[in-house]
């Protein structure tokens, strides 16, 4: 799928088709394309299902994933207590400090994305609308769940950020004269949009594409799904969705080591569910944003421009000997022979240590690399299929700890016994999983919305920077002030903005 998307996307048919919202309706150019004879061709539906695709990359400075200011999973991180910058400027202040306003770019850019739901809704309509000779019933099911799980995914990820946002029907993008603004849903009414979606596109997707790496697949909308359901607190349902994604046909496991997860020799990985597709066109641009110029490495062709870290008082709370520690780097000697660590920080490590996590792409030259981009990964699912177990039933069960130690042990810690909660109770499990999970996935976008589920992120905002400016009311993001000022009242913004 990424190659289809690498060519698809200088095509001036996709940006004519997919430039809508409610209020700003496709144009339509001659020789360009005619809507009354487009799509014809099972390779027209592919084409539009293939479109859909495009806002989920990590290509370079573009698509949610991208890991620059702009990416949804880097600006989440950096609001938390274990992002931070060395670039100390207005643009990172804000995130960092959870001192954000409507206008705040990095914050509210995520928006632009409503947009897309739009277009994921006129895409399915042409293709259900087409003539069902011109496609096998196979692959018709399959663009159809495509492009719903397309929905629903970026559903979520809106939702998780802002709240309910408004989703426009067919009816209403069909209108080329409207000028109707849409209303925000309900969370009930949101929730139900994504749940819908993401539960049909799971029923009609496969479990695997083999060598269509990048597709959305069985493991993925369920995985979205089980993200929603821990969201809405909906525990039960959870677990079951949990369980679902360790069948056996998803075929997801744990790489043996951590480190090896984000690899260049070992892309494609059993542990992975969702990856951002890259290669020598489609890049991400990870190590650049991260390493010091006098961090060795073998590729001596990386661009390394020395920002983000992980703040020292979230790496001290690491047992020594945990294996995740080598690639979250505290202590190095640096090519110009000097060490940098604790007792020496200099200019390198000031803010924090060096969150290495991906490896270094052998064939890159400047800031790129080819290196798939991880979204979602089989060890996130476990924690939070153990959390589902525990609040679901309020006792911390065997299996549950058991799902735990599985990332424990990987990591090279102690199992935990059951008998550690004879006295701490679910309290405690879910305290030793906050820990666990914030220790995994460090700067893969989850820090954010565990913080938010178990309370605490308003307090560890506080812990980190000694925040003046953090509020309970910041755990949804402002609905950009410019879409408030257009909205004619019917947009309403989110309380304490």
């Amino acid at each position: 799928m990424k190659n289809n998307i690498k060519y698809l996307i200088s095509l001036s048919w996709i940006i004519l088709l997919f430039n809508t919202s409610c209020t700003d309706l496709p144009l339509q150019m001659s020789g360009v394309i005619n809507p009354a004879d487009f799509p014809k061709t099972e390779d027209d539906a592919k084409a539009l299902v293939t479109a859909c695709y495009v806002p989920f990359q990590s290509n370079l400075y573009n698509g949610i994933f991208t890991v620059n200011n702009d990416g949804y999973q880097i600006i989440g991180d950096m609001t938390t207590d274990l992002g931070d910058c060395q670039w100390d400027n207005g643009l990172w202040y804000e995130a960092i400090n959870q001192s954000w306003t409507p206008t705040t770019h990095a914050i509210i850019h995520h928006y632009d994305y409503v947009r897309k739901l739009s277009e994921f809704t006129m895409a399915l309509d042409k293709i259900e609308k087409m003539d069902s000779t011109v496609m096998t019933s196979q692959n018709r099911k399959r663009f159809i769940a495509e492009v719903k799980c397309a929905r629903g995914f970026m559903g979520y990820l809106l939702y998780n950020w802002f709240g309910p946002v408004p989703v426009a029907t067919l009816a209403q993008l069909s209108d080329p004269l409207s000028t109707e603004v849409v209303p925000r849903p309900t969370n009930e009414e949101m929730s139900a949009f994504i749940e819908q979606n993401l539960k049909e596109a799971a029923s009609d997707l496969d479990y695997t594409y083999l060598g269509e790496d990048g597709t959305f697949t069985k493991g993925l909308a369920n995985m979205v799904l089980l993200k929603l359901y821990m969201h809405d607190k909906k525990w039960n349902l959870a677990e079951i969705i949990g369980r679902e994604l360790m069948d056996s046909r998803y075929g997801y496991n744990l790489v043996p080591e951590y480190s090896d997860i984000f690899t260049y020799n070992n892309q494609h990985n059993n542990e992975i569910i969702y990856a951002a597709g890259c290669d020598e066109k489609v890049q991400q641009l990870w190590l650049a944003h991260v390493l010091p110029g006098q961090y060795p490495t073998v590729n001596t062709n990386i661009v390394k421009w020395n920002g983000y870290r992980v703040p020292w008082n979230f790496y001290t709370t690491f047992q020594t000997t945990d294996k995740r520690l080598k690639v979250l780097v505290g202590d190095f000697v640096g090519t110009d022979g000097i060490r940098y660590w604790t007792r020496y920080r200099g200019n390198v490590m000031v803010k924090g240590v060096i969150p290495v996590k991906y490896g270094e792409d052998p064939k890159a030259i400047g800031e790129g690399s080819s290196i798939d981009w991880i979204v979602y990964r089989y060890a996130d699912a476990l924690m939070l299929t153990a959390e589902a177990i525990v609040r679901n039933g309020n006792v911390v069960t065997s299996e549950a700890v058991e799902m735990l130690d599985k990332v424990r042990v990987r990591a090279g810690l102690p199992r935990y016994e059951i008998s550690r909660y004879t006295t701490t109770g679910v309290d405690g499990f879910l305290a030793d999983i906050l820990i666990e999970r914030g220790h995994e996935l460090w700067f893969e976008g989850t820090r954010r919305e565990d913080l938010i589920r178990f309370g605490k992120y308003t307090e560890y905002a506080i812990s980190k920077k000694s925040s003046a400016t953090a509020q309970p009311y910041m755990t949804l993001m402002p609905i950009p002030q410019s879409v408030i000022n257009e909205g004619k009242g019917i947009i309403k913004q989110n309380p304490g903005y």
